[in-house]
């Protein structure tokens, strides 16, 4: 991700080490809580994951949260769990009013865990973990005394639609944060990821839990930042060796996911339709005005050349003032499309 490369760069964003499990008895009692709606491609190779995990097989459970799938998502769940006394699953009940689905579901696996569980470990159904994750994720937590601890994993890109969008994507949220604020120990500011958040049992209890950001849609974050403003540590890490996941499978699942990141981001959809708009505007004139240069050039206008030539300098082809406007374009022009699509989905 391109807020890991950078963060650690700039030693803002400190990669997560392998460490080895804790012994026996006194390790934490872990639950991991995973939330999953319509995700029967991922689930197997998820749990599969978790269930290699070389924490203390005793200390460890897993909890599903099957958030009304409507495919095979909860019988390949039920099929592993008649196999592995340590995998459970359990089906949210309907959604109430303002709650957003992930947020419910989480809050509903919360509920359940046994009430001796000190650590709890949300994890994305996407999400494909190394066996030591848990077990360095610990000891960086107990060893730094933090009461959340946020792990960026190696993002996966496959299809066109992955690879032409989020790496534009994932360089504009993190240019939109800074990581200086968002990593020191106080302050509002705060940056995490939900695709793997590890936190106190009582921090959580003590903040409200999802209950407490039940409306947003970037809940991690709003989590995140009621855990820090409560005086609650928190830290986000460079998992990437540990691990991995594959967020989206194109178009379709690409708009949604992305656009809600960075509406949160530039704090709102109003700000987030400006800046759409503006980059949509200057991304495309990067393109029209060397094409008007060379039409101009071309009926003979003294120096029409101008902005062609630069465009085709070394290290530049000519495509260059042609095509990658085009992929910086298609992100914020997704946003837009985004939110007209959720306007009518509201009327």
């Amino acid at each position: 991700m391109a807020d890991v490369a950078r963060g650690e760069a700039r030693g803002l964003l400190p990669r997560l080490v392998a460490a080895p499990p804790p012994s026996g008895e006194q390790a934490p009692q872990l639950t991991v809580i995973v939330p999953a709606r319509d995700e029967e491609a991922n689930i197997a190779l998820c749990l599969q994951s978790l269930l290699a995990q070389d924490y203390p097989a005793s200390r460890l459970g897993v909890l599903v949260v099957d958030d009304h799938s409507a495919d095979a998502t909860a019988a390949i769940v039920r099929a592993l769990a008649a196999r592995y006394r340590r995998i459970a699953l359990i089906q949210s009940p309907p959604l109430p009013p303002r709650w957003v689905g992930k947020s419910h579901a989480l809050w509903i696996g919360v509920r359940t865990v046994a009430p001796e569980t000190e650590w709890l470990c949300f994890i994305d159904a996407d999400v494909r973990a190394e066996p030591g994750v848990l077990s360095s994720a610990m000891h960086a937590a107990l060893a730094q005394r933090l009461d959340l601890l946020s792990l960026a994993p190696r993002q996966e890109l496959q299809s066109f639609a992955e690879r032409l969008i989020m790496p534009c994507g994932l360089i504009l949220l993190s240019f939109l944060q800074d990581l200086r604020q968002a990593q020191a120990r106080s302050g509002s500011a705060v940056t995490a990821t939900g695709q793997f958040m590890l936190v106190r049992r009582d921090a959580y209890d003590a903040v409200g839990g999802h209950a407490a950001v039940c409306s947003a849609i970037c809940e991690d974050l709003e989590f995140a930042r009621r855990l820090k403003q409560s005086g609650r540590s928190v830290l986000l890490m460079g998992g990437e060796q540990l691990l991995s996941t594959r967020m989206y499978t194109g178009w379709r699942t690409l708009w949604p996911g992305l656009a809600k990141n960075l509406v949160d981001t530039l704090g709102g959809p109003v700000a987030s339709l400006a800046v759409a708009g503006a980059a949509v505007t200057l991304a495309w004139a990067a393109s029209a005005i060397p094409l008007i240069d060379l039409v101009s050039f071309l009926r003979g206008a003294a120096g029409g050349a101008t902005a062609l030539i630069l465009a085709s300098r070394p290290r530049a082809p000519p495509s260059a003032c042609i095509l990658p406007p085009r992929s910086i374009s298609v992100f914020p022009s997704g946003t837009v499309f985004f939110f007209h699509s959720a306007i009518r989905r509201a009327r």
